[in-house]
């Protein structure tokens, strides 16, 4: 990933204009959507193992390639980092994408999964698309844009997060069980759903979606790449939650993530780091 000479607060004032990106980003989901979806629940889905164990459909492949080709004719100056392509050129600006974020899920034949289309400026996600059209859902965002959602009815909705302010309060979602284990830290994820409100292992993209809706208080995970979590960044920030990794830090290159409403933040992160009172 691209990274800036000197790190960026992300909750810094961005003063460009993203519209035009934004644009940009949401058409690339319209695109990918029709690819994804063109081939969810096929019966002769062609799904490979790679290297890591995990799974890769010819979907995933196909979905970052149309991707890559919009971003190679509209954006031809900018790096692109993907998940099944790796990274191409090196620039100030670099588009982050999962082409099919919760695989296991889509070669399943069940609906939440997610294409991801992140746009990184010096470093730090400033536009963000989720979009997960095996429920008719989208969600996207850009800094001094806000936050958005299609709304029932087709027209927008602009999100933000909720405003409980204590942890006893709070929902959550934890991602998985064996993820907090292999990091160390299941003693805090079991003392953490101690102290909830509800705790729920939702999974992927769908529950920082949530939390920037104001459903959920909190979502945590580990051992997470750059492009399953940079897209989530601006809309949250701008629903108005905050973000890092689960020990404190702006980063989405660290493999761990933790989101909330931003009122909870301090308290979650130290529960998170087994240090909550």
């Amino acid at each position: 990933m691209t990274s800036p000479t000197t790190p960026q607060s992300w909750t810094a004032p961005f003063d460009g204009d993203l519209t035009s990106d934004l644009t940009l980003a949401l058409q690339i989901a319209d695109a990918a959507d029709g690819v994804s979806m063109a081939r969810f629940d096929a019966a002769d889905l062609d799904v490979q193992t790679k290297a890591d164990a995990s799974h890769v459909t010819e979907a995933d492949l196909a979905t970052e390639r149309v991707i890559r080709e919009i971003l190679a004719a509209e954006r031809p100056e900018d790096a692109v980092f993907g998940e099944e392509f790796g990274v191409s050129g090196h620039a100030r600006r670099q588009w982050i994408i999962d082409p099919i974020d919760g695989t296991a899920n889509y070669l399943k034949g069940i609906p939440m999964w997610a294409t991801l289309i992140a746009l990184a400026i010096d470093g730090v996600p400033r536009v963000g698309v989720v979009s997960q059209p095996g429920i008719g859902r989208r969600w996207w965002g850009a800094s001094g844009l806000g936050a958005w959602t299609n709304a029932t009815d087709g027209s927008p909705r602009r999100l933000a997060v909720s405003d409980v302010a204590s942890v006893s309060e709070a929902s959550i979602s934890f991602q998985s069980i064996q993820q907090w284990q292999d990091a160390g830290r299941l003693d805090a994820l079991i003392d953490l759903s101690r102290r909830v409100w509800r705790d729920r292992g939702y999974g992927d993209a769908w529950p920082y979606m949530l939390l920037a809706e104001g459903r959920l208080e909190f979502v945590s995970e580990f051992d997470v790449k750059e492009y399953d979590i940079a897209a989530h960044v601006p809309i949250v920030l701008e629903a108005g939650g905050r973000f890092t990794d689960a020990d404190g830090a702006e980063s989405v290159g660290t493999r761990s993530s933790l989101a909330t409403n931003g009122i909870l933040h301090d308290d979650f992160l130290a529960l998170v780091r087994g240090t909550g009172a």
